[in-house]
């Protein structure tokens, strides 16, 4: 009781400050410290949200990823760096055989020095050689043979027989140029070793045999008969060589040096109309089964290399053509002149494309044959120089060609009401399709006649019952395989550029494969021309034309997911980016609060320590 009554009830204003301020340090300060430790579940469960945000991210993109083949862009760009550096050219062997000359007596000359000069004159009349698709690429293999009948010289590595054993037959006999094309094949048969070997044999004859005859065969070689000098046989023999073999015997002012390529899908569709403009006059009909049989299966199978081409045929009625035509009286018909060309064709009535085998991308040619009415018949194309056409026929360049056929009688009958139905005989059919042909020759860019007029003088160009001989169908094969490898080289450029450019654009396993292997058809193509099998090389050149255009225009190409990330970015990003700043924010926004609680926490208990 002492001890109690001896506190103080009411303790000294100094020992009440004192007691304060003990307390005051034995409590801690809630906003710089705390006494327990921060708790982490809202922590996990904010870095749980953002955590499930980023590992769905890859998932989403996965779902939007498009597939897309790897594609040789290496092999493409060096592809086309190659066509463009080293043009494709064919090895080609020229072999010109002199027969009754002596080069070594008169002019002091040599096999050498002779095949030295018909190698710079083929270079003066063929300055493009370096072109795309020529022989040798201006360095050309020339072989001279000269028999002079008491001697006998050739240029070494020829392959000729020295002398040459068939001269006597020459002019032993009287042989039809038909007999001694076949006979040159059967002597010079041997000429041909790697590549195509082309022929010139001049015979020297007297000056009593007339005048000199110039004859193009229809395999690979030629010949010229009669006296001729040692300066015209070389520069009859370059000629042949440079304008003939080599180019096609085409001018190249000429609308027949136009070229026209085949459709994109190696297919050319022959499309022959007959078209009747009045039927109230007469109707005419074609057995078209036997001219295809007879005359267009062997220029098909041809042209089987440069083309797959098939053949149509139909009858058309109440077909008028656009132009007007006069009645002329010293030609006894009705005229029409070639500035009415362009509007003879009557795309309004004249309903040709009605093919389903025309579609897609192949190359259709019209072949008309157009039948007058009554009131115009006979119908005749008169030619700017006043001259009335002789195959009465026209062609528009890749387009087809129109061949104006009048009837024996122009006379209508009156007293019939039923119409005059008729059929063209076969011997006509026969004259219209071989003017057909010729137009179709013009289209492919050769002669439709048999006679080219060079600087020489005039060579007469045999034909071939396929159409096309053998020197003519090398041209179009050189030139069909360059545009050909151009063509993919170009079409594979703009595909790579178009899928570099487009990253998301679908590209599909079947595309990979297309390009792959027209790549390889492009290979094989220079490989076959390189050892001057050409019929190998157009077949290969038209494969890979035919297979990049189809990787090209491929459906899946065309589809609607052709947007750029940016595009992706805009339309998902009102769906994710507002719920995925929020998630952030809030983990950051934890993150800051637990650090500064833990802070307080670790405060509180260094303070303790000192305490104690």
């Amino acid at each position: 009781m002492e001890e109690i009554s001896n506190f103080p009830l009411n303790p000294e204003p100094a020992e009440e400050e004192t007691l304060q301020s003990q307390m005051q340090e034995s409590t801690p300060d809630r906003k710089s410290m705390r006494t327990t430790k921060p708790g982490i579940k809202r922590l996990i469960l904010s870095l749980t949200v953002l955590f499930s945000f980023i590992i769905g991210f890859p998932f989403l993109w996965k779902s939007i990823e498009i597939y897309r083949a790897p594609l040789p862009f290496d092999r493409i760009e060096s592809f086309s760096s190659q066509l463009e550096s080293d043009p494709l050219h064919f090895p080609c062997r020229f072999q010109a055989i002199f027969v009754g000359f002596d080069f070594s007596a008169s002019r002091g000359l040599g096999p050498n020095d002779v095949a030295a000069a018909i190698t710079h004159k083929m270079s003066q009349l063929n300055p493009n050689s370096l072109r795309c698709g020529n022989c040798g690429g201006g360095d050309y293999d020339v072989s001279v043979v000269i028999d002079s009948g008491s001697s006998c010289a050739q240029t070494e590595g020829s392959e000729a027989r020295c002398p040459l054993k068939c001269g006597e037959v020459v002019f032993g006999g009287k042989l039809s140029d038909e007999d001694f094309d076949e006979m040159l094949k059967r002597c010079l048969g041997n000429v041909d070793g790697g590549g195509k070997g082309y022929s010139v044999v001049v015979f020297n004859g007297d000056k009593e045999e007339g005048e000199v005859r110039a004859v193009v065969g229809k395999y690979r070689h030629a010949w010229v008969l009669g006296h001729v000098s040692e300066d015209e046989a070389v520069s009859r023999t370059a000629e042949i060589f440079a304008r003939v073999f080599m180019n096609g015997g085409n001018e190249g002012n000429s609308i027949r040096s136009e070229f026209m390529p085949v459709g994109a899908d190696g297919r050319i569709v022959l499309s022959f109309s007959l078209l009747n403009a009045e039927p109230q006059d007469w109707i005419y009909d074609w057995s078209f089964h036997e001219i295809d049989k007879t005359l267009l299966q062997p220029v098909i199978q041809a042209l089987q290399p440069i083309a797959n081409i098939t053949v149509e045929s139909q009858v058309l009625y109440y077909t008028p053509k656009s132009s007007f035509s006069y009645w002329d009286d010293i030609h006894g018909s009705h005229i029409f002149s070639t500035k009415d060309l362009p509007f003879f064709l009557n795309s309004n009535e004249w309903h040709l494309d009605t093919s389903v085998a025309a579609g897609g991308r192949s190359k259709v040619l019209q072949l008309v044959v157009y039948i007058p009415s009554a009131k115009e018949c006979p119908l005749q194309l008169e030619l700017p120089n006043g001259d009335l056409s002789k195959t009465n026929g026209f062609i528009s360049p890749m387009w087809g060609g129109v061949v104006v056929w009048n009837p024996e009688s122009c006379v209508k009958d009156l007293e019939s009401k039923d119409p005059d139905r008729r059929v063209i005989s076969p011997q006509n059919l026969q004259k219209l399709f071989e003017v057909l042909m010729g137009q179709l020759r013009q289209l492919l860019g050769l002669k439709s006649d048999n006679l080219y007029v060079g600087q020489s003088g005039a060579y007469i160009l045999l034909g071939s019952e396929r159409g096309f001989t053998e020197w003519e169908l090398d041209v179009l094969s050189g030139k069909h395989v360059c545009f050909n490898l151009h063509s993919c080289a170009t079409t594979l450029g703009s595909l790579s550029r178009l899928v570099q450019s487009l990253p998301r654009m679908i590209i599909i396993d079947e595309i990979g494969k297309q390009v792959k292997f027209s790549l390889e058809a492009a290979k094989f193509a220079q490989s076959y021309a390189s050892t001057g099998i050409y019929n190998a090389s157009a077949v290969s050149s038209r494969q890979a034309r035919s297979l990049v255009e189809n990787a090209f225009f491929h459906p899946s190409i065309m589809s609607i997911s052709y947007y750029s990330f940016e595009h992706c970015f805009a339309i998902y990003s009102p769906f994710f980016l507002p719920v995925t700043m929020h998630v952030i924010l809030a983990a950051l926004r934890e993150w800051k609060r637990y650090k500064q609680e833990n802070r307080k926490y670790l405060a509180w208990k260094a303070k303790e320590r000192i305490v104690s």
